[in-house]
């Protein structure tokens, strides 16, 4: 598609949108591709240029999601995406959404941390997949994201995870048996979040009706209390930090002497 020079901004829109009101689905998801590419790619004179950002504003209301999707497409990996546009397309219907969601680099960290408070659990995970994922959306995925969405965040070894959001993840959603597995699994995890994994566990098992069936309220009680002494020796002995395992080493001494 090519914007004439001469004819000016305003009449080669109002041309695209007569254009539109008459064209095929099909044809204006081909227009939309074509319109977007010509844009980003630089090479258009400062008038076509202005024209071909009106005619994609334009194409935000088309009423085919699938015209909306197909620019969601062409913009999706683009620095030189109209950002007015990709805004707009992130706040469009799922299908269309997830696209730029997942893939823009125009979305600040400020928005993703937007989506993640405020969007559903299918959002979350859109942004916890996103390469090179920040820390400060990840601590904002560890706060508040769904079990899913953290757990493709520990999937993503691009994603920059600091010690505090293993915590968060650990403390929130310990008691379900994939993210324990997840974040036992992770060579990134703090031993301060392996203890309090450890804990969840005790915790399980204490209501587990099978451990209560064959040890009784009092003794599964008096079992976890145990665990739990043992679980807060062992990341710290773990630790290769002399001065760490001589304390943990006087602990467990003084437990026997007394």
């Amino acid at each position: 598609m090519r914007f004439p020079a001469s004819q000016g901004s305003l009449m080669v829109v109002a041309q695209f949108l007569k254009w539109i009101n008459t064209a095929r689905v099909s044809e204006r998801a081909a227009a939309a591709t074509a319109l977007a590419n010509a844009f980003m790619s630089g090479e258009l004179p400062f008038e076509d240029r202005c024209a071909a950002e009106a005619a994609l504003t334009l194409l935000l209301d088309d009423p085919a999601w699938k015209v909306r999707q197909a620019l969601a497409e062409a913009v999706s990996m683009s620095r030189h995406a109209p950002p007015q546009v990709v805004a707009a397309l992130a706040a469009d219907q799922p299908e269309v959404a997830s696209i730029v969601i997942a893939r823009s680099p125009l979305i600040s960290d400020l928005d993703l941390i937007d989506r993640v408070a405020d969007g559903s659990g299918a959002t979350q995970v859109l942004v916890a997949r996103r390469p090179g994922l920040s820390m400060q959306v990840s601590a904002a995925l560890a706060e508040v994201g769904e079990a899913e969405a953290c757990l493709a965040l520990l999937a993503n070894g691009g994603a920059v995870v600091a010690s505090l959001s293993f915590r968060r993840i650990a403390e929130r959603l310990g008691h379900l048996a994939a993210v324990r597995e997840a974040l036992i699994a992770d060579p990134r995890l703090p031993a301060d979040s392996r203890h309090a994994l450890l804990v969840k566990v005790a915790e399980a098992l204490r209501r587990s009706p099978l451990v209560l069936a064959l040890m009784g309220t009092a003794r599964s009680e008096r079992v976890m209390r145990g665990d739990r002494g043992r679980c807060s020796e062992s990341p710290i002995g773990q630790n290769s930090d002399p001065a760490s395992a001589r304390a943990a080493a006087f602990r467990r001494s003084s437990r026997r002497r007394t």
